[in-house]
Formats: structure tokens, C-alpha cells, sequence
């Protein structure tokens, strides 16, 4: 059943990009943490490290309140995104609030569409060609293959055959190896969560997480692909 109020299509035009620190850096940390108040120790470790884009999850209480001070304090080094957006109205509040880009687990075409009203950068989530071509069409600026693990690598050439220009960003199950697989596959970004924290929100070791931050952010960097052909 279709929306009569939502447009069928979105031109390039109308399809905001990416913010160019996550574009460049091509790793964005999902933080999900069990109170919003944990996120800036975590930020600033993960900042430090060289990691350049922060998905904040809605399933952490208190995200959109904390958001605003987020921005303010990390918001010159780094894309503040907010992620596990359902409704429209959780696009409002996060745009209101100074997100930098938006990330969904669902393919819901009236969120894709708020999004884009409001100039603000979506990726949101889907695994069937239906459901990703759905909200690329609607002007998501890239899709977030979700779980990763179901398809593997792989699933970016099948996709970019009958859909060329689609950007693909892979979440759910993506280690330091599968990071750089599909990188090396032509993923837009790479969305990282457990490999990446590890129990840094439950009082994990921090020097550990920044050394963990590093090798991701090596391995994801735009030039490693590069490097490493010529080592």
C-alpha cells in the first residue's frame, strides 16, 4: 500500500549525502550503551583514536537529550549520528537536536522521506533488493545491509548489478576482517558495534578500546587499500 502524501522517487539531487568526516574515515561506531551519560568517556577515547562518525542508538535512554552537548563538545572533530530511528517524529527530535546523519534498522519509506525533507543524510536498513531499493529510491543517501553476517561481502556486486549507483553500508556481525572485505568489495562504510566497544560500556578497559579504535580506524582509513598493495 502506497503513501499518498510521500513522492515515489527521489532525484540526485534531492539524495543528501553522507557528511564528509564519515565518508573519509568509512567506519562508523554504533554506541550502545545502557545510559546516555556513558557515551562522552567512550567518545572521547574512540575520538582520540582517530574515529571519526558515532551512530548514538535510540535504545539508549536518554540520547536525544544528551545529543545537543555531544555535538557541542565533539561535533568539530567528528559526525554525531543518531541510530535505531523508527518514526518520523524521532526524525524531527533528531534533527532538532543537531544530528549529522540518521540510521534505521527498517526499511520505513515515511522516515527515509521526513529525512530528506529535512536535508538530513539517512541510511537505512534493509536486506532483500526490495527493501534496500525501496528507500534508495526515496533518496537515502546509502543502505544499511543488516545483518551483514546473513549475506557476507559478496552481497555489494550482486546488489551494484542491477542497482550501479547504490551505496552500501554493511552493520551487524562486522569484525576487522569483514570490515575490510567489504571495503574492498566497494562498501560506502563499514558500521561496527561489539568488535569495536567491546565492554567498554560495562567498565571495560579503555586503553584496550583505543588500541582496538586504531586498528579499525587503519584498516577503514581510504587510503589502506592502497598501502597495503604496495607493502
Amino acid at each position: 500500500m502506497s503513501h499518498p502524501s510521500t513522492p515515489a522517487s527521489a532525484g540526485a539531487s534531492e539524495r543528501p549525502d553522507l557528511p564528509a568526516r564519515t565518508l573519509q574515515s568509512r567506519l562508523i561506531a554504533v554506541m550502545r550503551a545502557q545510559r546516555a551519560e556513558d557515551y562522552a568517556p567512550v567518545i572521547e577515547v574512540l575520538a582520540a583514536a582517530g574515529v571519526r562518525s558515532f551512530e548514538l542508538t535510540l535504545t539508549t535512554p536518554g540520547t536525544f537529550e544528551a545529543l545537543p552537548v555531544l555535538v557541542e563538545r565533539f561535533g568539530a572533530e567528528a559526525d554525531m549520528g543518531v541510530g535505531t530511528v523508527t518514526t518520523p517524529e524521532q526524525v524531527d527530535l533528531a534533527a532538532d537536536a543537531g544530528a549529522h546523519y540518521l540510521v534505521t534498522p527498517v526499511s520505513v519509506l515515511p522516515v527515509v522521506d521526513r529525512a530528506v525533507e529535512r536535508g538530513l543524510p539517512v541510511i537505512p536498513g534493509g536486506l532483500t533488493p526490495t527493501e534496500l531499493h525501496s528507500t534508495w529510491s526515496r533518496g537515502a543517501a546509502a543502505v544499511k545491509v543488516f545483518p551483514a553476517s546473513a549475506v557476507g561481502a559478496g552481497y555489494v556486486k550482486d546488489l551494484r548489478g542491477p542497482f550501479p549507483d547504490m551505496r552500501v553500508v554493511p552493520s551487524g556481525g562486522v569484525d576487522l576482517e569483514a570490515a575490510q572485505a567489504w571495503l574492498a568489495a566497494g562498501a560506502e562504510a563499514v558500521s561496527v558495534g561489539g568488535p569495536l566497544l567491546g565492554d567498554a560500556f560495562k567498565g571495560g578497559d579503555l586503553d584496550a578500546l583505543a588500541e582496538r579504535a586504531r586498528t579499525f580506524v587503519a584498516a577503514c582509513a581510504r587510503d589502506a587499500g592502497a598501502a597495503g598493495a604496495q607493502a
